[in-house]
């Protein structure tokens, strides 16, 4: 009976560890090597697990005002370097430094967000800081 057990515990383990796998993504889809600086009115800022998303209305590089969805880390994360869940509203002024979707469409990766007041947050280790200021 005890060998049944410690193989039916080692397969549910094993299905756990697979589940968390498929749960955590890659950055490759962002071009961390050409960050862009935005300055637009907060449209939706979500606070959700698995990842906080700021919807940013800003013009891109050819000055047409588009609508970015910009994924940021998840809740705990940035709890822990000083975020709060209220701390971004709709039609606020922010500036953000992103690395965009290789693909040319309007998402990104949040590198840093300054708020009207001044105030600079990173979005974590994983995503790292920004290379432009």
């Amino acid at each position: 009976m005890g060998k049944r057990i410690a193989a039916l515990l080692a397969g549910l383990s094993l299905l756990v560890s697979a589940g968390e796998a498929l749960a955590h993504h890659s950055f490759a889809m962002f071009d961390h090597d050409h960050q862009v600086k935005m300055t637009g009115s907060v449209r939706d800022f979500r606070w959700q697990n698995p990842h906080v998303y700021i919807e940013l209305v800003a013009p891109d590089a050819k000055g047409e005002v588009r609508t970015w969805t910009i994924e940021c880390a998840n809740p705990g994360i940035l709890n822990r370097i000083g975020w709060k869940f209220n701390m971004i509203k709709a039609e606020d002024k922010i500036t953000v430094i992103v690395a965009p979707l290789r693909t040319g469409e309007p998402g990104a990766l949040l590198k840093q967000v300054t708020l009207a007041d001044g105030r600079k947050f990173g979005n974590g280790g994983p995503a790292g800081p920004p290379n432009i200021e």
